[in-house]
């Protein structure tokens, strides 16, 4: 832990932030992270259990006065989203999150910082390990692949927990108390194509789209940001008149994050050299230009390379482009609802073109199930009659509001008393795991609260350090007055 972090207060929270973020814990890799959280239970002397699919559950008996109250479920997740700049070096398999200060920001150099969900379970860890916090009794839950699935979630049984009200600390903006979230579905489309042989004496190049600030698909999809893989496809489809042929491309690599990149090698009929880089060129400028105040770093790179030996033939290649130009990428319903919250939204995560076979990888969101469906069946449509296959897969539930819950009550008058102002009351359009345990826990009275995080799922990752404090100052007045 370096000498700024060790300054920072609350204290024991940013250590314990500091010492989980030294152990790699990629979302279906987390063994080290679960061993972390079990060791650091069993040394407390506290009642410590891992489930069958990788949770792991704690329990701390009430302060004295306090054990009375009902049982508090503090809830965060284990895994964090990797993703690194381009031009970082770094294997997130085996080094800890590189840490700094800057003003009142803590960030990671050239990575995602992992303080989603990294600043919950560092907040949990410090109020089981504290001796001076009053509190009634504690359930720590801490899942496993939330990022990548939210396995950990639908895998946790019902009857295992013993609390009544949870405390999920998975949100990221301090002046908000989320009720309710946004389900999911992931939207996949695979096919296959005969690689021919390229023509000899046709022209090499590579494009490269990069600079954009990516981010996270739920949080930041309605803030008009770029994405690399319909930012490359608009370059390709100009291309088309021009005999451009693709030899291969792979944009973004989360489904749940904004894509940031994509690479394109690309082969063009020697003739056909200048009017295909003009017509391209004056397309990055479209583009640019449209995108001057939300991507102001945005850089495309049309450069000359070597040429592609193997291509892909023209009818699967116009289905592809036509096929990616077609599909819905971002907000596709504002909820009428609830004020200024997206309903449902998707995200083209990721596209790889190789070896003969083409991936797209979607993530449909939505906080309406039938909303959630009709938009994934919309792509399925899109992508049906360009001859993928199309599968769903990883489909979890929303969180439905609930505006009359007691903890809410309790906490928006604690908020008030706090801080002198009201909070806000929201749904979000990210994806939170109250939805799925509300399923086995359906008496759980639930609210979501967290610190502000800005830029997650992206290398841009940061989080406030005074709002940090206001986050603990309001978690630990609000697990006093409990009922």
């Amino acid at each position: 832990m370096n000498k700024e972090l060790s300054q920072l207060q609350p204290i024991s929270v940013w250590t314990n932030f500091a010492k989980l973020n030294a152990v790699p814990r990629p979302s279906k890799d987390e063994e080290r992270v679960i061993a972390f959280v079990m060791n650091f239970g069993k040394a407390l002397g506290l009642e410590t259990v891992e489930d069958e699919v990788g949770n792991v559950i704690i329990r701390k008996p009430a302060s004295k006065g306090m054990e009375h109250k009902k049982m508090v479920t503090l809830q965060s997740h284990l895994d964090m989203v990797h993703q690194k700049n381009a031009d970082t070096i770094f294997d997130f398999n085996t080094q800890g999150i590189q840490m700094y200060v800057d003003g009142d920001w803590v960030k990671a150099k050239g990575t995602t910082l992992g303080a989603d969900n990294g600043m919950g379970v560092a907040a949990i860890l410090s109020l089981l390990e504290s001796t001076t916090i009053a509190h009634p009794p504690l359930e720590a839950l801490f899942t496993i692949d939330e990022e990548t699935g939210m396995t950990g979630a639908f895998g946790l049984k019902g009857g295992i927990l013993k609390g009544e009200l949870l405390l999920n600390l998975d949100t990221e903006e301090d002046d908000e108390i989320d009720i309710g979230c946004a389900g999911g579905i992931d939207v996949t489309a695979t096919r296959s194509y005969t690689e021919k042989i390229s023509v000899h004496g046709d022209v090499g190049y590579q494009i490269k789209v990069n600079g954009l600030k990516g981010g996270h698909s739920g949080i930041d999809i309605d803030k008009g940001l770029g994405n690399a893989n319909k930012i490359m496809n608009r370059l390709l489809y100009a291309g088309i008149a021009f005999h451009m042929r693709i030899g291969s491309l792979e944009g973004g690599s989360l489904r749940n994050a904004i894509p940031r990149e994509s690479v394109c090698l690309l082969n063009i009929d020697k003739r056909q050299v200048n009017s295909f880089l003009e017509a391209v060129t004056a397309v990055v400028e479209e583009i640019k230009q449209e995108l001057t105040l939300v991507e102001p770093d945005l850089n495309i790179q049309i450069t000359g390379v070597e040429a592609s030996k193997k291509v892909m033939g023209l009818g699967a290649q116009g289905k592809l482009i036509k096929g990616v130009y077609a599909a819905v990428n971002g907000v596709y319903v504002m909820s009428v609802a609830i004020p200024n919250l997206v309903e449902t939204s998707n995200n083209i995560a990721k596209i790889e073109v190789k070896n003969g076979e083409i991936t797209i990888g979607c993530l449909t969101r939505s906080s309406v199930e039938t909303g959630k469906m009709d938009l994934a069946h919309s792509l399925k449509s899109v992508f049906d009659l360009a001859g993928f296959e199309v599968v769903f897969s990883g489909s979890y539930p929303g969180w439905h509001p609930n505006p009359n819950s007691k903890i809410l009550k309790v906490a928006k008058g604690l908020y008030q008393d706090l801080f002198k102002e009201q909070a806000r009351v929201v749904a979000c359009h990210a994806g939170l795991e109250c939805g799925i345990l509300g399923q086995n826990y359906p008496e759980m009275d639930m609210i979501s609260f967290g610190p502000t995080i800005i830029g997650p799922h992206s290398p841009d990752e940061r989080v406030s350090i005074s709002s940090v404090q206001k986050f603990w100052k309001f978690l630990t007045a609000l697990l006093k007055q409990t009922p």
